[in-house]
């Protein structure tokens, strides 16, 4: 991107470029602009691009392999370098690691950050000791090792730096990527397979005049989440994708820090959701809008065998009700373009998976959450330090505390309670898998991809959601926290242990 394409998206003229100490108008407009208008809480803008850079798809590891976190370079802006985190040099976000159900993973995990570091393996069910907990880090220069089993059903899941207090720095710098496993049912459904089958990290950024990504929320920030104005996919801002007049697989992950994304085809037309968080869903599902929050994931089939050679769709963002901070703009995220003919047979069958429903009456124990205490001056003894705006139960992470304490085996109904908050909380549990039984409040039902299984839910302002899971035989120490990651480093996190 050149000088006058930010002139252009800004608004800007070029006599009114600099200001004082020659700091670029456009930072100015990013930062200081952006500060105030979270302090009023209201949202930071999208400036969309010329969607001319081609996706980035990222490599395919399995699971035995060694990842990095390191600082290195990437072409976030076509033409330009941005200086970013990756798990491997020269790259923003990591390799999508694939691996089947039933395999053992070993991954080296080595810290060559001058801060601490871990891995979190988002959804999946590990050991205690291998979920990446905020406290079981590596120091600079140090390493950790990741070895155990993936003992779960097919899905795409994600992983992700986890260090208290960091976690939102590390992620919005790149340290981020997906994790997909494949079983037998999913094999046998003959889904849109190898280049049909895309994965889409949608991820919002902020830069310095040099273009290297900005993290520096103040305390508005803090309180709404971070959010920039640049909308990248794969780690690229503004990419396009040539497509074949076929169904593709789309499988998106919300990976932004804190903005909720309304997911739909900019003409409109009917998609297809077969898959959630944990995989697929009972039967597809057909649909003009998706809303996902951050750390949410969708699978989804979209058909572009109708439109003609030539034409260009977008995924775009609809607009939403989901408090002051985000939701009034509507804008594109990628362009794909229809290039090529190709006959396809595919249809999405009638019944992708059985999912047996966990009964309430099976719950020995029902814990409430109350999250709508999450604001300034919310009482405790964390007073009004900073840490300690967003909070649990009226209670900010302390890790020599345990807020719960689970049997292993156990079936539990939990209760999050945002009925009387005014901002947006995504709430994420480790060591599990949910189903949501419903929803009060707000939007007042289920949305299509919350009829699977979940490992994270989205509570609008205004909403009760109940959740039942049973917990595994994995033994030890977890955390929930809220997925709004300036939220969750704020101190919006509890620690339960399963004994």
């Amino acid at each position: 991107m050149e000088r006058r394409d930010f002139i252009r998206l800004t608004g800007m003229g070029t006599t009114a470029f600099f200001i004082r100490s020659s700091v670029p108008l456009f930072l100015t407009s990013c930062r200081y602009d952006g500060m105030m208008m979270n302090m009023r809480g209201r949202p930071v803008s999208v400036i969309e691009g010329y969607f001319t850079t081609l996706l980035s798809i990222p490599q395919t590891i399995n699971g035995q392999a060694t990842l990095t976190a390191q600082r290195t370079a990437y072409n976030i802006f076509e033409g330009k370098i941005s200086q970013v985190l990756g798990y491997q040099y020269g790259s923003i976000l990591g390799s999508s690691i694939i691996v089947n159900s039933g395999e053992n993973i070993n991954i080296n995990f080595q810290n060559n950050l001058s801060e601490t570091s871990n891995i979190h393996w988002h959804g999946l069910l590990t050991p205690a000791n291998m979920d990446g907990h905020p406290e079981d880090v590596a120091q600079p220069g140090r390493s950790l090792n990741y070895n155990f089993t993936v003992l779960q059903r097919a899905g795409m899941y994600w992983y992700h730096s986890h260090p208290d207090g960091n976690t939102a720095k590390q992620v919005f710098l790149g340290l981020a990527g997906v994790f997909i496993v494949r079983d037998d049912e999913e094999k046998s459904l003959n889904l849109p397979f190898g280049e049909f089958e895309i994965p889409l990290v949608i991820q919002d950024k902020r830069i310095f005049p040099d273009y290297a990504l900005d993290y520096s929320p103040n305390m508005g920030e803090v309180m709404t989440g971070y959010m920039g104005p640049y909308i990248t996919v794969n780690g690229v801002y503004s990419p396009y994708k040539d497509v074949k007049t076929r169904n593709y697989r789309l499988r998106v992950l919300n990976g932004s820090n804190g903005r909720i994304y309304n997911l739909a085809l900019s003409n409109g037309d009917f998609f297809t959701i077969i898959g959630a968080d944990g995989g697929l869903l009972v039967s597809p599902q057909t649909i003009t809008s998706l809303m996902l929050g951050p750390g949410e994931r969708a699978d989804l089939i979209v058909d572009f065998s109708s439109y003609s050679i030539g034409t260009q769709l977008f995924l775009v963002n609809k607009t939403f009700s989901a408090g002051a901070s985000q939701g009034t703009q509507e804008f594109k995220i990628i362009k794909f373009k229809v290039a090529q003919n190709e006959k396809d047979t595919f249809t999405p069958p009638g019944m992708l998976s059985v999912i047996k429903t966990i009964p309430e009456s099976s719950a020995v124990k029902t814990r409430v959450f109350n999250i709508f205490n999450a604001g300034m001056g919310g009482g405790g003894n964390e007073g009004m330090s900073m840490r300690g705006m967003h909070r649990i139960n009226n209670k900010t992470y302390d890790k020599n505390r345990i807020d719960e304490t689970v049997q292993a085996g156990s079936t539990e109904i939990w209760v999050f309670d945002n009925s009387m908050g005014d901002e947006p909380h995504p709430m994420h549990i480790h060591a599990i898998q949910f189903q949501i039984l419903d929803r009060t409040g707000g939007r007042n039902s289920l949305i299509s991809s919350e009829r699977g299984w979940k490992d994270t839910v989205m509570l609008l302002p205004g909403e009760k959601v109940r959740v039942i899971m049973t917990f595994g035989q994995n033994k030890g120490k977890y955390v929930l926290h809220c997925h709004n990651l300036e939220h969750e480093d704020d101190g919006m996190m509890l620690q339960f242990e399963i004994v």
